[in-house]
């Protein structure tokens, strides 16, 4: 199966056997269904430098930067064109904004060129501006640009093996310098890797590190669970953030990470009640 059928298949499987992801789940389920066989066509293509890789990657340069990010506008705004429709199906809620997005798009008042970038830098500005200029939520509309861009991104991805930066000792990704969205330990010593929050590459890091402030005291780490399942949350009372852990050596090592983070939000409220804020 493709990356796209396997989390397909994943989000149906956790529809069965936790009914309470019902509301959530289809539509994500929904979105990779209308990505299928299409994540080569959003617009976004990559070229990256390859000159003094092994370098850059000793001093803490991820492979990618924003400016490595080329946009075909007309290609872009037809694949974001379709996610926008695709949404408004999906229920009444920020209906009129998704009318809106898909206008400018139309209309070329919103330029995707711009848009990734920023979001792949976690510039806010380019985002709000452009949101406010339309009358719609930042927040959506980061949402809707954030589809192609990880898809493209993770496609990307997939061409680099776990241990392809042995000299990475970064917190965060070596491929596009996103933050760690979840961890998880692996074989019989429980190795750790973390995984990219955007193009879910997965890279080895200390298992008892912080990815987000890099404490390594003990006695300031700690982690809770909730049930008998693989994953856990790992906390940090260093930086007061946390990042959920999966070990497979329990269960679900086929379960991709991007959907086993949609469907343990139930930590993430935990957490948050704790006092700890995600990981950023």
């Amino acid at each position: 199966m493709t990356t796209t059928e396997t989390k397909i298949a994943a989000l149906k499987q956790a529809v069965a056997s936790s009914p309470e992801y019902a509301e959530i789940v289809p539509l994500f389920i929904g979105l990779y269904e209308q990505l299928l066989g299409r994540e080569h066509e959003t617009g976004i293509t990559i070229h990256p430098s390859t000159e003094n890789l092994s370098e850059r990657s000793r001093n803490g340069f991820p492979v990618l930067s924003p400016t490595d990010l080329h946009v075909e506008r007309e290609q872009a705004a037809s694949f974001l064109a379709k996610i926008t429709s695709f949404l408004c199906l999906m229920g009444r809620e920020n209906k009129e904004y998704l009318g809106l997005l898909a206008a400018a798009l139309q209309a070329g008042t919103i330029e995707p060129a711009a848009i990734f970038p920023a979001i792949l830098e976690r510039r806010r500005a380019p985002v709000t501006e452009a949101a406010g200029a339309l009358g719609i939520p930042a927040a959506l509309v980061e949402f809707v640009f954030e589809i192609p861009l990880k898809t493209s991104l993770e496609s990307f991805a997939a061409g680099y093996g776990p241990d392809a930066f042995p000299e990475w000792t970064e917190g965060y990704c070596p491929v596009c310098g996103s933050r760690a969205a979840m961890s998880e330990l692996t074989g019989e010593e429980g190795r750790r890797h973390l995984c990219c929050s955007t193009c879910t590459f997965r890279w080895p890091f200390k298992r008892l590190t912080c990815p987000y402030c890099g404490n390594d005291d003990p006695d300031k780490q700690s982690y809770f669970t909730v049930d008998e399942g693989p994953c856990r949350v790992d906390t940090c009372r260093a930086c007061s953030r946390y990042i959920k852990t999966r070990d497979s050596r329990k269960g679900h090592g086929g379960v991709p990470l991007e959907v086993e983070d949609m469907t343990t939000i139930h930590l993430d409220l935990l957490a948050v009640r704790e006092g700890f804020e995600r990981g950023k």
